[in-house]
């Protein structure tokens, strides 16, 4: 189930592309290539690589002129450029470091050298994302008192006076349809706020050991009617005698269930509506894929979608991923979304086997993509 980094590899010599393929990919990396300057720029607007392993000596293009035009365009800034080349003098070296790349590699290279130092690019790509999302939601956590208490008043007083002109109105008085439109944007404000409420205890440090299985029961429990209603299809390969996790039960059921009630959302109107929830253990993680055939989400927009208040949605207040991902970091667990636009999303939540504080930080947190995960096994259950 776990997402793959994803890494491109660029350079006009098919025996090092095909070499670092291979392995590359006996590691557990997804990879494309690209044989010269101009297809390497293209291959990145296509491919989105989380990596690039940069030749400088290739033709149409060099490899400076390629990084240095990766590091211009904005949307491109947060890929890490290792340079790989046969220039060995310290001024080569210098230059491309000027130009963006995060590291060099001289040619004839040791594979290990070259894996570890992927291995570190990629752990530094992924504190990074760690670090903003941190101090975003460290920023939230301080006005989240203040303005929930500066908008919670008005808006009873507000609802309130709106009912009651609604309830001393005839039923056929046109005012009774503006009143209908307060009422629900005052609804809407409500739920942001205990939202915002809610985020403050997201984050508990009391744990007890939980059957993950039976939360995403619970999450999906909450849908049942609206599942139905939608006519989506639940599909659910659950592991058996799965272990127990360190968790906080409601906090999770309430993250599983923000990530299903996006799911139903995207799917509502597509032609195809199933819902795929799967678990399983891997590498010391217990790991859960919520998986759905909705509309999908651009790369532009995934790059927003933990930050508060950031939704496409017509109604709701955009805190239902910001909450999710904080209450599963708060467990050293990590949440990657990877979703292509007409084909649906996949969500992946990992969390650790023991409690975080006897494992250290999580080795990856959440990394932006448009490959789907991998698709579940089939086994299903009818809807809830």
């Amino acid at each position: 189930m776990r997402s793959r980094e994803k890494i491109l590899i660029v350079d006009d010599t098919p025996d090092t592309v095909e070499l670092l393929t291979k392995r590359l990919r006996a590691e557990g990396y997804d990879t494309d290539a690209a044989a010269d300057g101009e297809e390497a720029l293209r291959k990145v607007r296509e491919y989105h690589p989380d990596l690039v392993i940069l030749d400088v000596m290739m033709p149409k293009m060099d490899g400076y002129e390629v990084c240095r035009r990766l590091r211009e365009d904005e949307d491109r800034r947060s890929y890490r450029i290792l340079m790989l080349t046969a220039r060995s003098q310290v001024p080569d070296k210098v230059r491309g470091l000027d130009i963006g790349a995060d590291s060099y590699l001289t040619k004839p290279f040791d594979y290990k050298e070259l894996a570890a130092m992927i291995r570190r690019l990629l752990a530094r790509k992924e504190a990074g994302q760690r670090e903003v999302r941190t101090e975003k939601l460290a920023a939230l956590d301080q006005v989240v008192d203040e303005v929930s208490h500066e908008i919670r008043n008005p808006l009873v007083a507000i609802g309130g006076f709106a009912r009651r002109i609604k309830n001393n109105l005839v039923a056929d008085d046109p005012n009774q349809r503006y009143l209908d439109i307060i009422l629900d944007n005052v609804a809407s404000l409500e739920k942001m706020v205990n939202q915002l409420g809610s985020l403050k205890t997201a984050a508990v440090s009391a744990t007890d050991l939980e059957d993950i299985n039976g939360l995403l029961g619970q999450a999906l429990e909450r849908f049942r009617d609206e599942l139905a209603r939608q006519k989506i299809t639940v599909h659910t390969d659950l592991m058996a005698r799965a272990p127990l996790v360190p968790a906080h039960p409601e906090n999770l059921v309430t993250a599983f269930a923000n990530i299903i009630e996006n799911a139903i959302e995207a799917m509502a109107g597509q032609p195809t509506r199933q819902l795929y929830i799967s678990t399983g253990v891997s590498e010391g993680w217990f790991e859960v894929e919520i998986r759905d055939t909705g509309r999908g989400i651009s790369r532009r927009a995934m790059k927003r979608i933990y930050d508060p208040f950031y939704t496409s949605k017509t109604y709701g207040p955009g805190l239902g991923l910001t909450y999710a991902l904080k209450a599963i970091e708060s467990l050293g667990g990590t949440i990657a979304m990877h979703s292509r636009p007409g084909e649906g999303t996949c969500c992946t939540i990992r969390l650790p086997l023991t409690p975080p504080a006897r494992r250290g930080e999580p080795p990856e947190s959440d990394r932006e993509g448009t490959t789907p995960c991998s698709s579940p096994r089939q086994q299903s259950s009818p809807t809830p």
